[in-house]
């Protein structure tokens, strides 16, 4: 577990071959051929096999653990840019688009399979009278979208003012009222399979109970007004929270209770991404190539 990769703008790849204590550049030929600045937005391993999505719309794949990057042609029809992707086996991935579609595919990307019939905005047209507040509103993306373990999916308006849902076998996006006054930030799953919601100004939420809910407590947290961006559960009593001006907050206690880890107070960056790839090796990315690795 010492291989990894970052992802950014302008076609941006790092990789590191010893767990995170440095990081080389890498170039990915197929995607500099034309004028275009790709954002690299998410990329996701199964052994050796490797995928990479980026906006504009472009795929790529690779068979021998990043040494190689293989471009996979598009179709020109797929609603939306591709957000997210998780590689689920061999020649097989799952990808979202921030318009709510779902593709998978079991033979490398060449064909992708459509796993939700419509796209979010389809669904809410259809719905609207259905009591989603915003749902008139809603400007057709994601504002961010999470995975959890089982493969279901929690989505952010990219106003703030709902969110979504879907499971595995759903034909359709779930739309639910937010529970809570201020505009949504971000939303994921904790490691006991309930969600946490970030509200834009700084508070923190946590579902009640495990599981798809619209009942969330608001959790009270130290974060000097800055908005909280981002939760990573380590395991399941402990978790980070990272925002604006370098704020860190740590839970020891599955989220009861949160200090702030003064570890960032000097870093003058916004920390937006916190990830844990195993219990010990865990990472917390923010801007102008911030990158804090956790110690234990």
């Amino acid at each position: 577990m010492k291989h990894g990769f970052l992802l950014g703008t302008r076609q941006t790849i790092l990789e590191t071959k010893d767990g995170g204590t440095t990081w080389v550049p890498r170039s990915i030929p197929s995607a500099e051929e034309e004028d275009f600045n790709y954002r690299f937005n998410s990329i996701s391993f199964m052994g050796k096999e490797g995928w990479i999505v980026g906006k504009p719309a472009i795929l790529l794949h690779t068979s021998d653990a990043g040494e190689s990057w293989e471009r996979i042609p598009l179709s020109a029809e797929l609603p939306g840019d591709m957000v997210y992707i998780k590689a689920t086996g061999e020649k097989s991935a799952e990808m979202v688009t921030d318009e709510g579609a779902i593709y998978v595919t079991s033979n490398k990307g060449y064909n992708w399979r459509a796993a939700v019939q419509e796209t979010v905005s389809a669904t809410l047209n259809r719905t609207v009278s259905s009591g989603i507040s915003g749902a008139s509103y809603y400007t057709g993306t994601f504002n961010t979208v999470n995975r959890s373990p089982d493969g279901s999916y929690v989505a952010v308006s990219s106003r703030g003012n709902f969110y979504l849902t879907w499971q595995p076998g759903q034909a359709f996006w779930q739309p639910h009222n937010r529970a809570v006054a201020r505009r949504i930030q971000n939303m994921g799953w904790r490691a006991d399979g309930g969600l946490w919601l970030l509200v834009r100004g700084g508070g923190l939420y946590l579902s009640k109970g495990t599981g798809i809910s619209e009942n969330f407590e608001e959790i009270p947290v130290q974060s000097r007004g800055f908005g909280i961006l981002d939760v990573g559960y380590r395991s399941k009593d402990e978790a980070w929270a990272a925002g604006g001006s370098g704020i860190l907050l740590r839970t020891t206690n599955g989220g009861k209770t949160w200090l702030r880890d003064k570890a960032a107070d000097n870093i003058a960056a916004n920390l937006y991404s916190v990830k844990f790839i195993d219990d010990n090796k865990g990472f917390v990315l923010g801007n102008d190539g911030v990158l804090l690795r956790y110690l234990g």
